[in-house]
């Protein structure tokens, strides 16, 4: 849901306090204006408290990643669909923590796929390792370019625009929070973007450990039949981004014997005419 210029301005003045659970603007708006401002931080969760105490949009949960995210971006995540939900900061460390990304490592190629914001990519690139994102929506292309944490920033849909061998060489981790409503197909075509001795660390709707369907079927039998794992995330690990939803993180190397990753290195080895022949 883009937010409108107006209320942009509003959220964004320096004087709006965003601290805790609540949102508090301490200056006077014309009341149409005012209207336009309950209105988004309402339908995002908030709740209007006029005791004299408070006098501010109380949220449920804590709100500052959660507006940080939405002004970066000039939009805030929709309720209604299973789409962009900013990676919470204790969920980032546990992506980078089971990708092995560290300052002990600096130099590692990072590819972060439908970026959003940065989320994972930016503490990713601070830890020193060498980013490369790919967003779909234009106005979060802008602030991955303006921050400047990534030395590839590609705008486009990572399912159909990007192909592995759109680069010379494998990445030695993708860390990624996809789409929820496709995300096993997101993270399939990630796995394409490997060297032959990295990991994925994806966020996944826990349904990946329970569906029935045979895509998904085939994924845990990839993921389990690799080495792979997936670890549950606490039940409101999303809650700083305003949605609770139950999630896991699925870990997958390529490193082992016996591999059947189709990683960077399968699609090389078999031209773009064929590998189609080979698809799950």
């Amino acid at each position: 849901m883009k937010i409108p210029d107006d209320v942009l301005a509003v959220l964004a003045d320096p004087r709006v306090v965003i601290d805790g659970d609540r949102v508090q603007i301490p200056f006077e708006l014309d009341r149409p204006l005012y209207d336009r401002v309950d209105r988004i931080l309402k339908e995002v969760g908030g709740r209007w408290d006029g005791r004299k105490k408070v006098r501010a949009h109380v949220f449920g949960h804590q709100v500052e990643e959660f507006m940080r995210q939405a002004i970066a971006s000039a939009e805030f995540p929709s309720r209604y669909e299973q789409g962009w939900y900013p990676s919470p900061p204790a969920v980032v460390e546990q992506i980078l923590q089971h990708a092995g990304i560290s300052d002990h490592r600096p130099g590692l190629t990072v590819l972060e796929p439908s970026a959003g914001t940065g989320c994972i990519a930016g503490p990713a690139a601070a830890r020193g390792a060498l980013v490369d994102v790919v967003e779909i929506d234009a106005r979060r292309v802008e602030v991955l370019r303006r921050a400047g944490f990534a030395r590839r920033v590609v705008h486009g849909d990572f399912l159909t625009d990007l192909h592995p061998l759109d680069y010379p060489e494998g990445f030695s981790r993708v860390v990624m929070n996809p789409p929820f409503a496709d995300a096993v197909a997101h993270v399939q075509h990630a796995l394409g973007f490997l060297s032959d001795d990295a990991v994925l660390v994806s966020v996944m709707p826990e349904y990946v450990l329970w569906r029935t369907d045979l895509a998904t079927k085939r994924f845990r039998w990839l993921v389990e039949g690799n080495d792979g794992e997936f670890v549950y995330l606490p039940r409101d690990a999303f809650e700083p981004s305003g949605v609770i939803f139950p999630a896991v993180l699925a870990v997958v190397p390529t490193g082992h014997d016996g591999c059947t990753i189709r990683n960077h290195g399968w699609h090389r080895r078999y031209p773009k005419q064929q590998y189609e022949l080979f698809a799950l």
